[in-house]
């Protein structure tokens, strides 16, 4: 399928692609009339931290009393009622995505918050959506050998904002900030984890919220604007820089900090992301980080948790997912888990059509002699949770709450990393 795919490309020309994915997804917009145009849509962009994001921002919306659906990598939930995403797609296709914001209309929602990939934009996914509020979380280095480069990349993020005329919402701590600030809207909102200073150019230029006296504990973390304390229930300081957008969001639509926090309390995460599997008789974390900046804040993260009990140790599972993408990270990954755990277990993960023991040696490379190879995803698990002692910390990332493996010819295999974890834990205890 990959094959056929990938040929296909070559043989038509660039143009005629890019004109089917705009056709479609007029059609798409005029089948469901154009539902768009009677909800206030925010889109959520970058690498890293979208689903979170977008899962925040709903939340604040709701509390708040407003009729909210939201559409991520995760799930799709329209007032509440929600169901997983198992399209293995972050950003549905045209049509798909247009008959969910008829839904959410036909619901009564007010507002749409969707999860906006450069995938997505480079198939014209996000035409003909009326978007009032585009968000910037953070870019680094993903899907460059699709796009052609970092620049073609960041080029393909930067058209959410050229979508959005209303409310720009950008991280100010991320080196490429100044590239989307560039972009016109009526207000633009920033927010920062760091003390103002001079990097940050003329921030008198726009609102900006800065994250406050930031406090790290292995029962979530704390935090505070404008004299208001938040405290979330979630793992990663970077959790911090996904509420302060989500915070921007509700300041933008007029909903008080007060409210915001309330909130955010109450968040529990997402599935998948830095979600605890189990607490003893050691800890077990499932993450989807998939690129060096996600693996290395993962790992920071609970090495940090492990230096404050001065004991335990980190067991990592691993591979790289996206066979035939993004070759370069392969060794990357490698070598952070070689820097970060004590015992490592390379595996399966996404290999499409590529070999995926060839993924593996590419992975394994980066960590020199530390890691172990073990092909079969279920079996590196084992071996992980077979490896740990009471006190360490097993972190298995790349997946998250996937619910397929994707392997040659197009199959999908029905896949769970959580729940996979569970079922071997009961074996061992």
């Amino acid at each position: 399928m990959e094959i056929m795919k990938s040929l296909l490309k070559k043989i038509i020309p660039s143009f005629a692609i890019g004109a089917y994915h705009y056709l479609l997804a007029l059609a798409g917009a005029f089948l469901y009339g154009f539902p768009s145009r009677k909800l206030k849509v925010i889109g959520v962009t970058g690498t890293s931290g979208k689903s979170t994001t977008v899962d925040f921002i709903s939340r604040i919306l709701e509390e708040a009393g407003l009729k909210t659906a939201s559409l991520s990598s995760v799930r799709f939930r329209i007032d509440g009622k929600e169901r997983e995403n198992k399209l293995k797609m972050t950003m549905p296709g045209r049509l798909k995505i247009q008959k969910f914001l008829r839904q959410a209309v036909n619901e009564g929602c007010k507002y749409a918050v969707l999860e906006i990939t450069s995938e997505g934009i480079k198939q014209h996914r996000h035409k003909f959506i009326n978007f009032k509020t585009a968000v910037f979380t953070n870019l680094s280095p993903e899907h460059i050998e699709s796009h052609g480069g970092f620049e073609k990349y960041r080029k393909a993020k930067m058209e959410l904002f050229k979508a959005a005329k209303n409310v720009h919402i950008i991280n100010l701590d991320d080196k490429n900030s100044k590239y989307f600030l560039q972009f016109t809207a009526k207000e633009k909102y920033c927010f920062s984890t760091d003390t103002p200073n001079k990097s940050h150019g003329n921030y008198l230029a726009y609102r900006i919220f800065w994250a406050e006296n930031c406090q790290t504990f292995p029962q979530g973390l704390k935090f505070s604007v404008n004299k208001t304390e938040f405290k979330l229930k979630l793992l990663g300081r970077f959790n911090i820089s996904n509420a302060l957008a989500a915070i921007c969001v509700g300041l933008s639509e007029g909903i008080s900090l007060k409210t915001c926090k309330k909130a955010l309390q109450k968040a529990k995460g997402i599935p998948g992301r830095m979600e605890m599997v189990a607490k003893e008789p050691f800890a077990i974390i499932v993450d989807y980080a998939h690129t060096p900046e996600q693996l290395e804040q993962v790992y920071k993260t609970l090495a940090g948790q492990l230096a404050e009990k001065s004991s335990g140790k980190l067991v990592c599972v691993l591979g790289s997912c996206g066979g035939g993408r993004d070759k370069w990270k392969r060794p990357v990954l490698g070598k952070l888990a070689g820097q970060y755990c004590k015992e490592i277990i390379v595996t399966n993960e996404d290999p499409y059509d590529e070999d995926p023991m060839e993924i593996i040696n590419q992975v394994a490379d980066g960590a020199a002699q530390k890691s172990e190879k073990i092909l079969d995803r279920r079996l590196a698990i084992g071996r992980a949770l077979k490896l740990a002692n009471p006190g360490d910390i097993v972190v298995i990332t790349g997946k998250g709450s996937e619910p397929w493996m994707c392997v040659a010819n197009g199959k999908k295999i029905p896949w769970d990393d959580r729940k996979i974890a569970r079922q071997l834990l009961i074996k061992i205890k």
